[in-house]
């Protein structure tokens, strides 16, 4: 299995500075997903699976996006004005590109392509977290389990997911919820997972849940035997 944890930081180093934003914005779920990387670390351990996660602020490149998506490098997120990515240039979203998302994806690409090169056909699972209100609304969703639709078959693994984390919690979990491909969330794994056929889903835990590193390793209790009884699944479909 190769996590994988693409809103994992809410670093803002140089070149790029804080982009306008106070510290509590830099804190908001606008710059990361918090509890992602704590969760992505934990899940990691209890499955012997490598990691791979983001060193920056997705404000400054969001690394499941592409790099013309104007959620990118947002001019505005939820409530917030960006002001440090407004009046971009194509030079400078080249130089992001060049500088973050071109590191990030040629190293998550050589790791599955030496796993591939070694006969081990990983599982691809990315982390995150959401908000438990998104714009005045709650969302009841606990755990969202979503997978892409390039092509069919593709929803085999998050199905199993979803089946076991039915059987095995007491989580309200669903189905390409609280986003879906249609949302442009799963641009990593179409780059990624989807061109070696390799199985795959997205985690999209409420960030309620795992608020502290022992919310979070609570969690990864609950989630590691849920994704080991989907892989054993998988392999005897």
């Amino acid at each position: 299995m190769l996590l994988v944890c693409e809103h994992a930081s809410n670093a803002f180093p140089p070149p790029w500075g804080d982009l306008g934003l106070d510290p509590a914005a830099r804190r908001a779920h606008i710059a990361w997903d918090p509890g992602a990387l704590d969760l992505a670390r934990a899940l990691a351990q209890r499955l012997d699976a490598c990691l791979v996660h983001a060193p920056v602020s997705r404000l400054i490149h969001d690394l499941n996006r592409a790099p013309d998506s104007a959620g990118a490098m947002p001019q505005r997120s939820e409530v917030y004005d960006i002001p440090g990515n407004r009046g971009l240039t194509p030079a400078d979203r080249a130089a992001r590109v060049a500088a973050v998302y071109d590191p990030f994806h040629a190293g998550l690409s050589a790791v599955v392509a030496r796993r591939i090169a070694l006969g081990l056909h990983p599982v691809m699972v990315t982390v995150h977290s959401f908000t438990p209100v998104w714009h005045g609304v709650p969302r009841e969703v606990e755990l969202g389990v979503i997978h892409d639709d390039t092509r069919p078959g593709d929803d085999r693994f998050a199905r199993a997911v979803l089946a076991a984390a039915w059987a095995m919690t007491d989580l309200r979990a669903e189905l390409n919820a609280p986003y879906s491909a249609a949302d442009e969330v799963t641009h990593l794994l179409r780059l990624h997972a989807v061109p070696y056929g390799l199985p795959h889903a997205m985690l999209e835990i409420r960030n309620d849940l795992i608020a502290d590193p022992e919310a979070c390793a609570h969690m990864a209790d609950r989630l590691a035997p849920v994704l080991t009884r989907a892989l054993v699944a998988l392999k005897g479909a």
